[in-house]
């Protein structure tokens, strides 16, 4: 059966990533902040007990920075990190892991009907729902992958509400990393769809309207701070318990 424009394009952006996976993290290494503004959403899911007695999920974990990030935040959970770019998993599978942590190659669209993953304390989502074409419905997996009460933290780059941010956002991707993405990996695809999905997603207000329409519950808006204040945010929300009214 022939692949559908929409099923192209994400093989397209998976083997990107595949193919970029071996020089990213040296990419974001240079990004002042990077793995701290990780470790903030992280904390913000605000978990107990260091996750003692907790199942956690890492969706869309690439090289494993979120991982680790989610593992300082919950040491004693039980940490299942999830990619679809086979060469990202490999990158995270390589570094030195406790038992705790596991990785599953899995796309997010389809993760529900995967066996070995199961329901969730709390999700971590970092730079993962912009990839997705039908981000509602990655919503709604989420959603449904928590157990009642669960939390989800998206860490995400939204700029479309602010044009100053997205003009921050373009000086930063086309002075440097468009030029060293080249560089490092021979060819600048990636980061160029990088810097045209950032300024095409979803504002601040419209992706809060989606995580409400899915139907989670004290959904809010976390900034960061330095040269991403605008620009990369966490957005914060809980699955209902039963019963609750979600209107």
């Amino acid at each position: 059966m022939p692949l559908t424009a929409e099923a192209m394009k994400r093989h397209r952006i998976t083997a990107e990533f595949d193919h970029s996976a071996a020089v990213y993290d040296r990419l974001v290494a240079v990004n002042p902040g990077y793995h701290a503004q990780l470790r903030r959403s992280a904390a913000r899911l605000r978990l107990p007990g260091g996750g003692a007695g907790l199942r956690l999920l890492d969706l869309g974990c690439g090289t494993g920075a979120s991982t680790a990030a989610l593992l300082r935040a919950a040491p004693r959970a039980e940490i299942v990190a999830v990619d679809a770019s086979a060469g990202m998993l490999a990158a995270a599978r390589a570094k030195p892991w406790p038992d705790n942590v596991r990785f599953v190659h899995a796309r997010a669209e389809t993760l529900a009907d995967t066996d070995d993953t199961g329901s969730f304390d709390a999700i971590l989502a970092a730079y993962l729902l912009r990839n997705c074409p039908d981000r509602d419905g990655v919503l709604s997996v989420m959603r449904d992958l928590l157990r009642p009460g669960g939390r989800l933290a998206l860490h995400e780059y939204s700029v479309a509400d602010s044009p100053a941010a997205a003009a921050v956002w373009t000086a930063v991707c086309w002075s440097v990393v468009i030029p060293l993405g080249r560089a490092l990996s021979g060819r600048a695809d990636l980061y160029r769809y990088l810097w045209r999905g950032v300024l095409e997603f979803d504002g601040v207000q419209r992706l809060t309207g989606r995580m409400r329409a899915v139907g989670l519950r004290e959904v809010r808006v976390l900034p960061m701070t330095g040269w991403q204040t605008g620009i990369t945010h966490t957005f914060l929300g809980r699955r209902a318990h039963a019963g609750e009214d979600v209107s």
